[in-house]
């Protein structure tokens, strides 16, 4: 068995090897393709540009880990059966899960390391990689007349110890609408709410429009006086457009335990959707790795079929191809049915997950 083991182990680990690679290589083509124009534009250096991509391959390693673990075991264990050597296996006694074993436990090891660069090296490269962009390969839109999409649903904690929540900020006109502004003491207790209708930037601070500011007695949390409305007010509010559009991707700069300290600064806000949308997302760090595991249990009694085995060695790829399409489709679902509240936080991130292992042992039973 140990010989065995090691043959497959061998197979599956070099092309999963070759299939990372691939993939890296294709999304640096294709988007060095969709961006040259700009680079060439802003005279961007090779060695920034060289860094920007690298700082990618944490974050391709872990979105493509699960397709790329199931491509190299489903061709392994297809090209296997295509020589009769399943047949030859099963016919010494072995049964599906001793044949599956080396397959199960590469994919258990993939799952760890996922985890792992999603906790370490994700977080740290996908800062970089904004960083990079914003500070070395800003693209001037506006000077070519174009226009970046508004962004809808924003929100982030600030400096001074504020939570904000934008309905829609516009990086382009540098405006935004439905504003939502908490200030909190070092306590987490409410000590002022700014909203607005409107607010536009005048290039050195934020004009806001149709402005009411409130002010409250952290003890009690009282008001504090009258609560003034304004038409138009020049408010203290230090984030510039160029910071609030870097808060666009703050959940993907965090592991989990920072996530979880983000989110007590958000308790006690009233900001339930937004506390709902986190907890969604911490979920999802947790139940992700698990995402290699499980689409091979659904995919490997496919590649072990001894019936009809001409050109199942590449059907295999159509069929791991079909499965990770499937996945992510449903694992994008179950997000978007959390984050809308239709399904509890826990249950939104794991709904694909359950889902898939379930159709894998019924699929295993029915074959074997």
């Amino acid at each position: 068995m140990r010989i065995l083991d090691s043959y497959i182990t061998r197979s599956v680990i070099t092309i999963f090897l070759a299939t990372i690679s691939l993939f890296c290589f294709l999304y640096i083509l294709i988007d060095l393709a969709t961006h040259m124009d700009d680079f060439l534009a802003n005279k961007v250096p090779w060695l920034t540009i060289g860094q920007y991509y690298v700082s990618f391959f944490p974050i391709i390693f872990v979105q493509t880990s699960p397709i790329a673990s199931l491509l190299a075991t489903l061709f392994t264990y297809s090209t296997l059966n295509n020589n009769n050597e399943i047949i030859a296996l099963r016919a010494s006694g072995l049964d599906f899960w001793k044949i599956t074993r080396p397959a199960l436990i590469f994919s258990l090891m993939i799952s760890a390391i996922v985890f792992m660069v999603n906790e370490k090296f994700v977080p740290q490269s996908a800062s970089l990689s904004q960083e990079i962009k914003q500070d070395k390969i800003k693209v001037q839109q506006s000077n070519r007349g174009q226009k970046r999409p508004p962004i809808k649903k924003l929100f982030f904690y600030g400096l001074d110890n504020r939570l904000f929540f934008i309905d829609e900020f516009s990086p382009s006109d540098k405006t935004l609408s439905g504003l939502t502004v908490i200030g909190q003491d070092s306590r987490q207790r409410m000590t002022e709410k700014i909203t607005a209708m409107r607010g536009e930037w005048t290039g050195s601070a934020w004009k806001l429009f149709n402005c009411q500011i409130t002010h409250y007695l952290p003890e009690d949390q009282s008001l504090e006086g009258d609560a003034p409305f304004f038409k138009e007010k020049i408010v203290d509010i230090k984030e510039s457009p160029n910071d609030i559009l870097k808060q666009k991707s703050t959940v993907s700069t965090m592991n989990i335990r920072e996530l979880k300290a983000y989110m007590k600064r958000f308790k006690g806000s009233g900001a339930t959707g937004v506390l709902n949308s986190l907890r969604v997302d911490l979920h999802q760090k947790i139940a992700y790795p698990f995402a290699c595991i499980i689409i091979i249990l659904v995919g490997l009694p496919f590649a072990l079929v001894t019936g009809k085995r001409k050109g199942l060695t590449f059907a295999s790829v159509g069929i791991a191809l079909l499965i990770g399409f499937l996945f992510f489709v449903v694992n994008a679902l179950g997000l978007a049915l959390g984050k809308g509240g239709a399904l509890p936080p826990w249950a939104a991130a794991w709904f694909a997950p359950i889902l898939f292992l379930t159709a894998g042992a019924w699929i295993t039973k029915k074959l074997f």
